[in-house]
């Protein structure tokens, strides 16, 4: 008889989003009259850069030509994408990437949770905590995580780092030695970002144990301060031991049309392996690539046009992540994230559950959240707040909340 992966039976309740999706629908249900206002999952809400939709219009037109048709395109993805990310988004910023070191995808999500497929079962996994629930439930699947303990709210075998207000949101190293480090800077959900100082000490880290860091930069468009890195290669000795994540869901509002991108260094070897030898061995299998038209829409970021026009986008979302910081320190909130940031970390007030002021904020102000306890142990406590919405929409929200 067929046998089912078991690790799955382990996953604790249903993913974080779904069930914010299920209360707040049986909330909707039950108050039609609500005007509910989105500040829970991050999804963008403004439309595709005009570029970038010339650009997939075109591509469009070439699939309907004999001449320009595309069929199966590389795994990898196309060099006219992989040339413009390799020169935008890292050699202009000082950092050699070689073009067969990118590797395109259907976004940064797909990619963090499958890149374990070239990773040994027996790898000890850290997080930081809170955590981006989909690097601690990918691992507890393939079932690196051990077992689930419910009244600690933990996984047996995750090493959970705390990164809270009180050491700055930078996670200490770990004191069993960790072979997979997952980091995200800008961090989803906090919305802070580690420094040039504190991202050099997790290099040597990782350098010094055998360690992989696996680092999230999907937010990365997001930060406006100098000297705040955009990319873990910017940090010297980071080829020898880190892989990054990227994607276009935010940064040029493809959550819907879904592109990203995975870099993993030729230098990055263990046990003898290339891992970029790896991963490409394992997307040229489970992974047929990115449309061709959707890639043709990601190149169009990188036009001289399309690169302004999406930077009006983001700070579009900028001014309300400032708005939604503003709005609640001055109602006497205590807050975090938000300057380099689409996400506002929002301390819960007189020691409310996470769960417990979500739905407060449902209630009472029709403003949906993200409860802080669904990103792990030290996320409760406090709830995210998104700054993806409508302008006036935002405005809106913070007076609702500062009303109550």
């Amino acid at each position: 008889m067929a046998r089912v992966n078991e690790n799955y039976a382990k996953l604790p309740g249903s993913y974080l989003f779904a069930e914010i999706a299920r209360r707040t629908s049986a909330y909707a249900e039950a108050h039609p009259e609500a005007k509910l206002i989105k500040m829970g999952i991050g999804d963008v809400t403004r439309p595709l850069a005009p570029a970038v939709v010339e650009a997939m219009h075109a591509a469009v037109d070439d699939l309907a030509t004999s001449e320009r048709f595309h069929g199966y395109g590389p795994e990898q993805g196309y060099d006219f994408l992989r040339e413009a990310i390799a020169q935008h988004d890292f050699r202009a910023r000082g950092v050699e990437i070689a073009v067969d070191e990118i590797f395109v995808s259907d976004g940064a999500k797909s990619d963090c949770g499958n890149i374990g497929d070239i990773l040994a079962l027996d790898n000890v996994v850290a997080v930081c905590d809170p955590v981006y629930p989909v690097y601690v439930d990918s691992n507890a699947m393939s079932g690196r995580a051990g077992d689930y303990d419910a009244a600690a709210e933990r996984w047996t075998d995750i090493v959970y780092m705390p990164t809270t207000a009180e050491n700055g949101f930078c996670p200490e190293f770990p004191a069993r030695k960790a072979d997979v480090i997952y980091l995200c800077s800008p961090n989803n959900p906090t919305g802070t970002v580690l420094n040039r100082e504190q991202l050099s000490a997790w290099v040597d880290y990782a350098n010094e144990n055998g360690s992989i860091i696996m680092f999230d930069a999907a937010y990365e468009r997001f930060i406006v301060e100098e000297g705040v890195p955009h990319s873990i290669f910017e940090i010297p000795g980071a080829k020898t031991c880190a892989i990054e994540f990227r994607s276009f869901s935010k940064t040029a509002g493809f959550t819907g049309a879904r592109c990203g991108y995975t870099v993993v260094p030729k230098e990055l070897e263990r046990d003898g392996q290339s891992l970029n030898a790896l991963w490409n061995r394992r997307q040229t299998t489970k992974f047929n690539g990115a449309s061709y038209v959707i890639q043709r829409g990601a190149a169009a970021i990188y036009t001289t046009e399309g690169a302004r026009q999406i930077e009006e986008t983001l700070e579009y979302y900028r001014r309300n992540a400032g708005v939604i910081k503003e709005g609640l320190e001055a109602a006497g909130f205590e807050v975090y994230g938000a300057v380099n940031s689409p996400y506002v970390w929002c301390k819960t007030p007189e020691g409310a559950g996470s769960w417990e002021f979500f739905t407060k904020l449902l209630e009472e102000a029709n403003v949906i959240t993200t409860p802080g306890a669904g990103f792990g142990p030290h996320g409760e406590g406090y709830v995210r707040l998104t700054a993806f919405g409508d302008a006036a929409a935002t405005v809106e929200a913070v007076a609702r909340i500062r009303a109550m």
